[in-house]
């Protein structure tokens, strides 16, 4: 078994600093500031399913800069690492909008229809 074939809280950190690339990171504090990225997305889905109130544009920026530096591939096992089953609804039509996965995958996943709409504003 590969050491990153399921990520855990051990093997997390190894594997996002493995993936990392920024050419432009001076410290590991960017590092860190990046990871946080997922947790501010978290907070934000989190927000839109409590209010109904979605950031879509600081969302997207969010999602950007995480595929800019760790890759499509290792953004996404992050991402399937750090989200609940509940915020996948509302983040998969971000990953379609930005071209990260196709429309045929994550079949078993909805999408909000309020976070479709929003989109397509954009």
């Amino acid at each position: 078994m590969q050491l990153f074939d399921d990520l855990n809280e051990s093997n997390y950190i190894l594997f996002a600093a493995q993936q990392y690339y920024n050419p432009t990171c001076i410290d590991s504090e960017e590092f860190y500031e990046d990871l946080k990225r997922f947790k501010y997305i978290k907070r934000l889905v989190n927000r839109y399913l409590d209010n109904g109130y979605i950031s879509e544009r600081l969302i997207l920026n969010h999602l950007i800069v995480i595929f800019n530096v760790f890759g499509i591939p290792a953004a996404l096992k992050m991402l399937e690492y750090r989200l609940d089953e509940n915020h996948w609804p509302v983040i998969k039509p971000f990953l379609i909008f930005l071209n990260a996965i196709e429309n045929t995958q994550m079949t078993g996943i909805s999408q909000d229809q309020k976070v479709i709409e929003a989109l397509r504003s954009i």
